[in-house]
């Protein structure tokens, strides 16, 4: 159940390859977040290049216009899952895109169940239909 939003400048990713990062960070999250097949839900936004400034938090890292900001927004998860999501995330991007691992930024923010409305204004976390 977490949302996944990725933040990308416009134009450093094809359709192709935006399809290929949704996929791919949903893999990684279908198996380090212990998620369920049809527990998807992803955003992708895109900014121009003047709209972002992601520098490195005195860090060293060299950012290119083909950064990727990912906010996982979910219910609390344990540290190690976290964890592992970040390395694996970053190796797979790596490994099968190329995108440089200095140009991936991952964030976790926490909500709760009751926080949650799938459709029909409904808190089926509260209601027993999750």
């Amino acid at each position: 159940m977490p949302l996944m939003k990725l933040d990308l400048i416009k134009e450093a990713y094809s359709k192709d390859e935006i399809k290929q990062l949704m996929q791919l960070s949903f893999d990684v999250a279908k198996q380090t977040l212990s998620l369920p097949d049809r527990d998807r839900f992803q955003i992708v936004t895109q900014h121009e290049d003047y709209e972002v400034n992601f520098q490195d938090v005195g860090l060293g890292f060299e950012r290119t216009d083909r950064v990727i900001f990912v906010t996982v927004l979910s219910t609390p998860r344990p540290m190690p899952a976290k964890k592992a999501f970040a390395q694996q995330l970053v190796a797979t991007l790596h490994e099968q895109m190329g995108v440089r691992t200095a140009d991936v930024i991952i964030s976790f923010a926490e909500n709760h169940a009751e926080d949650w409305s799938f459709g029909a204004g409904k808190q089926q976390f509260l209601n027993g239909d999750l």
